[in-house]
């Protein structure tokens, strides 16, 4: 199975320049082809399949599933050396 590439992020109406997680609203993942999915729907794929959503590059950082303290599920980039998490970084659609 190759891997999915996260490649752009869409914010919520009216939170473009936000730089929560949890105001995510769609993340583009690259394979053969590209498409919008839901950050809900991210999540639920990386738990059953861990390690195949990357950040950026097939060489980019794992998407993790993760589920804030009022029960929304969003997903995160594994931690490594930049300041902000990876996903943030993409182009905003």
């Amino acid at each position: 199975m190759s891997k999915y590439v996260a490649t752009a992020i869409k914010m919520y109406s009216g939170k473009d320049y936000s730089n929560s997680l949890l105001e995510i609203d769609q993340i583009y993942l690259q394979n053969d082809t590209g498409a919008w999915y839901k950050k809900e729907a991210i999540h639920d794929y990386v738990k059953q399949n861990p390690g195949q959503v990357v950040v950026n590059s097939i060489y980019g950082p794992t998407v993790i599933p993760c589920v804030s303290q009022y029960g929304q599920k969003y997903v995160k980039s594994s931690p490594n050396n930049s300041q902000n998490d990876n996903l943030l970084s993409l182009p905003r659609k």
